[in-house]
């Protein structure tokens, strides 16, 4: 079966530790160690996959240990992967510290995941599929270019500017038909273009905003559809000519690491479920997102489809 969901991205090994509280400086705390298998990609791709909709993931690693653990790690989730092997470079890693709230601090070093080049993707899987996914954590020229490629053939591109860096280079907007920052990214676009008119934005003004205004600066970036994530929030959804805000589930959380790799991977999916409906697929991903966050880990925390159906019929009978 061909994929349907094409995410071209990064794979991380996580060395999650939780703790009560995070560390001061200079001070050692005892932790609880659960590595696994991480990347922004990789972590969309398993929630893409999980909720039942064929996904291929494209993404390199090293000739090392962690690489040799990312070929089981797909198998064990059930996603389709290519992985391209660079024998210079290790495969990424993250240092993860999550606290007993479950918020947490993310250290990464991408290693093979910067050196994913154009030629490493092949065009067919892209001319192919109805929805392509591309994040920050892989090289940007790469990222541009799938997007343009997937665009070209007529699937919709989604690109999750995560994490923020000088590296983003807002051109490459001319390539996304969804854009989904969070708070952060997307205070820090706003802050970059040109054409927000905005100085010094943040994400306590960004709270503030009505929600008319909070549309109007959406479409300053020329993308057709803007979802940015608001956490417990949930999210806003702005198109050309309607805006929404789509409530998140309330939920007990015990680890957000991948939680906004939840909502874009459920997001892809939904996308194909409900035939590009993008409220509907807003609202089904916040559901990912929402159960997500009740487990511990970023790509084994992703709740399959049967998981997403249950938890939805039970909220909609509320």
């Amino acid at each position: 079966m061909k994929p349907r969901v094409v995410i071209v991205g990064s794979y991380v090994q996580d060395l999650s530790f939780y703790v009560a509280e995070f560390a001061r400086p200079g001070e050692t705390l005892p932790a609880d160690l659960r590595p696994g298998p991480g990347g922004k990609g990789f972590n969309q791709a398993v929630a893409s996959t999980q909720a039942g909709v064929p996904t291929l993931f494209i993404g390199a690693i090293g000739q090392d240990a962690a690489g040799a653990g990312a070929r089981e790690s797909a198998r064990l989730h059930r996603v389709r992967a290519e992985f391209v092997l660079k024998r210079k470079e290790p495969t990424g890693v993250a240092s993860i510290t999550i606290n007993a709230a479950g918020q947490n601090q993310i250290l990464v070093a991408l290693g093979a995941n910067l050196s994913l080049h154009v030629r490493d993707v092949p065009a067919p899987p892209l001319a192919g599929a109805d929805v392509v996914v591309c994040q920050a954590e892989s090289d940007m020229k790469t990222a541009a270019h799938v997007l343009r490629t997937a665009r070209r053939h007529g699937a919709v591109t989604i690109f999750n500017p995560a994490p923020m860096h000088a590296k983003v280079d807002l051109a490459i907007l001319r390539q996304v038909e969804v854009l989904v920052p969070n708070e952060a990214e997307f205070v820090a676009l706003v802050n970059r273009s040109p054409r927000s008119g905005v100085k010094n934005f943040t994400v306590e003004a960004l709270h503030r905003l009505a929600p008319d205004r909070l549309h109007a600066l959406c479409r300053t970036f020329n993308v057709p559809v803007v979802i940015v994530t608001l956490g417990e929030h949930g999210c806003f959804v702005s198109q050309p000519d309607v805006y929404a805000r789509v409530q998140a589930h309330v939920v007990d959380p015990v680890d957000t690491t991948g939680a906004g790799d939840a909502f874009v991977g459920g997001f892809a999916a939904g996308l194909v479920k409900f035939k590009r409906n993008v409220v509907e697929a807003a609202h089904f991903a916040n559901a990912v997102a929402a159960l997500a966050v009740t487990r511990h880990g970023a790509a084994g925390s992703m709740p399959t489809a049967r998981e997403i159906g249950r938890f939805l019929r039970r909220r909609d009978h509320r």
